[in-house]
């Protein structure tokens, strides 16, 4: 049976070529906002285009916080990507105005430091072992398009199992990815990434069944 994933439809993101790379990774595939489907769907990708601040207002004003919270309660899985993943974090500064995040980690989103920005292209990622996502894809390149990122994750000690943090590099190194339990994100466009993005997508989908 194919796993149902809701795309989280809330006015940000390229979610056209979300839809159709899930789709061909096996995924049953809903764009909604639809509080009911989001919330008992197999897994929920949250996508995000632009900028912080307008994100996360999208995002409140369809319950999308909500949303998430409810299902990373449950343990349920959750997928953001770019922005996306961004406002998973605690702050995000943009030109020198900071709004609030999500709060599921520490730690700000802010401007790239580099000669060039924004950084568009592919990357290479340096991912840890034992992560799910890369599995079988870690050398592999991926395209990424953004001018801000976390370029650190403070994590406070405790007993908890750290999440699995994957890093990149632009002129310094950001946080590429993300697995904390039932919460995973990535900073590149899986969907944009040609076969290792659907490798990496049909990764996470493979672990809705």
């Amino acid at each position: 049976m194919q796993p149902r994933v809701v795309v989280l439809d809330y006015g940000f993101g390229n979610v056209r070529s979300a839809l159709k790379a899930l789709e061909r990774v096996g995924a049953q595939v809903e764009l909604t906002a639809e509080r009911a489907a989001a919330e008992a769907a197999d897994g929920l990708v949250v996508p995000g285009v632009g900028a912080f601040a307008a994100v996360m207002a999208g995002l409140r004003a369809v319950g999308g916080d909500q949303i998430i919270d409810r299902r990373l309660a449950g343990g349920r899985p959750v997928l953001g990507i770019c922005v996306g993943m961004q406002v998973l974090f605690a702050r995000g500064v943009e030109h020198d105005v900071a709004a609030d995040g999500l709060g599921e980690w520490p730690g700000v989103v802010d401007r790239l430091q580099a000669p060039v920005v924004p950084h568009m292209g592919w990357s290479t990622v340096s991912a840890p072992p034992g992560s799910v996502l890369f599995e079988g894809v870690g050398d592999e390149r991926f395209y990424f398009v953004h001018s801000y990122a976390a370029r650190s994750f403070p994590m406070e000690p405790g007993p908890r199992r750290a999440p699995l943090v994957t890093w990149a590099d632009h002129s310094g190194p950001f946080v590429a990815a993300v697995e904390n339990g039932p919460l995973s994100a990535t900073q590149f466009h899986p969907e944009k990434s040609g076969d290792p993005g659907s490798a990496l997508l049909r990764n996470w989908v493979a672990t809705l069944r």
